[in-house]
């Protein structure tokens, strides 16, 4: 008996047909992927109340702070740190918002230092009506979160009503958020 006998002959039965359908497959997949935009990224917490916590303050370590605290008010929850680049990017747009009084904005300090994130907003300015220290990250966990800044809208009632991941920009504002905001002041 040959070698020529223990080979496999190449092109024969099902041996191409399953490795080239799992390639066309891959490829699809990979090209649909390719289509759909980074910052739409689906939150199963969309409709599910904001997860239960009490964390420390930023600006003051025995002062908690807690998701029932603001039940009964629309509000933002953004997920920021004093080591975020785009976190640099969205705060004058949080600012301004703050100024304007549109919406009540509640800061989760994540994975950060307590006097990184209080000199931070020291010398940039606090947009927040009360901001929570996350070090560990683990409410931010709760939340689904993939990377800072991420910010949720969340209606009278504590439920999450919408998911915004990356920088918010003056035009997330105007198309996105704030019609929404409307939308959940007027329904309340």
């Amino acid at each position: 008996m040959g070698l020529k006998n223990l080979t496999p002959r190449i092109g024969s039965g099902v041996g191409v047909w399953v490795p080239l359908g799992l390639f066309v497959v891959l490829v699809a997949l990979l090209a649909w992927g390719l289509t759909q935009d980074p910052e739409k990224v689906p939150s199963p917490l969309i409709g599910e109340p904001v997860p239960k916590f009490s964390l420390a303050r930023v600006a003051d370590a025995d002062a908690q702070v807690a998701p029932d605290d603001l039940e009964g008010q629309v509000y933002l929850l953004n997920v920021w740190a004093s080591w975020c680049r785009a976190c640099r990017q969205e705060h004058p747009i949080l600012m301004r918002l703050a100024e304007n009084g549109a919406v009540p904005i509640v800061g989760l300090d994540y994975k950060d230092e307590r006097a990184d994130a209080r000199h931070w907003l020291d010398q940039r300015g606090d947009p927040y009506t009360v901001s929570a220290f996350d070090p560990e990250g683990r409410v931010a966990i709760d939340l689904g979160v993939y990377g800072v800044p991420e910010t949720f809208v969340v209606d009278a009632d504590g439920i999450i009503r919408h998911k915004h991941v990356g920088a918010i920009t003056p035009a997330d504002l105007r198309e996105d958020i704030l019609p929404l905001i409307r939308k959940l002041r007027e329904a309340s």
